[in-house]
């Protein structure tokens, strides 16, 4: 954690209050995994935590406030998806990496933080900003990268001119979080996760070269 800390009322935060906001953010965090987030009450993440309600009060305004302080950390981390994209080739056996590199990074994040991932989509659809702008700015860092990706290659006449990159761009990504978000749903339908990650490589390689990859 880097910068000051304070509380509700605009104190600046010790270090020992530093270690107890912080350890109220990481029950939470828990909590979250394991319950529907309205169930979450702030004397259960307090309790958890060891400490008081009014403690937790001193640093959060309500449970939603501290969710959404665990969701900025999270779009923080989520901007580094970029790099998996920025800079990279699409040409040949090296746009196959990329894909695949691309895939699994965006699944494996969405596994780390499924929990509180779940939250940021419920609240976006439910029309609450704050969420909105938080799950943009994930989808953004690497929809921004495809959508530069798209243009290189076009300059290069190596992808259509009709190929509308941020639609491209957009499309993918939005069929990545979709999918991310559906991990678990596909054994249902027999999908193993070996299977999932190749495929959908293919999909993205496809959408962004207009080509089948060269393996």
């Amino acid at each position: 954690m880097t910068g000051q800390v304070r509380t509700v009322d605009g104190r600046v935060a010790g270090r020992r209050g530093q270690a107890t906001r912080q350890k109220l953010l990481d029950c939470l965090g828990e909590m979250l995994s394991s319950s529907p987030y309205r169930d979450v009450k702030v004397i259960d993440v307090a309790r958890k935590a060891g400490t008081s309600p009014a403690t937790f009060y001193q640093y959060f305004p309500d449970v939603e406030g501290a969710v959404l302080e665990i969701a900025e950390e999270m779009a923080k981390e989520g901007a580094g998806l970029t790099e998996l994209v920025s800079g990279r080739s699409w040409v040949g056996k090296a746009g196959w990496q990329t894909s695949e590199d691309l895939v699994e990074g965006f699944l494996d994040f969405w596994r780390k933080n499924d929990a509180i991932l779940r939250v940021v989509d419920l609240g976006a659809a439910e029309g609450d900003k704050r969420f909105y702008k938080i799950r943009m700015k994930i989808l953004n860092s690497v929809t921004n990268s495809l959508t530069d990706a798209v243009k290189e290659l076009q300059a290069k006449n190596k992808v259509d001119k009709d190929v509308s990159p941020a639609a491209m761009a957009g499309s993918l990504v939005a069929m990545l979080a979709a999918v991310a978000g559906h991990q678990k749903g596909f054994t249902s339908w027999g999908v193993r996760q070996a299977e999932l990650k190749p495929n959908l490589a293919l999909l993205v390689h496809l959408g962004i070269t207009g080509k089948k990859p060269t393996k």
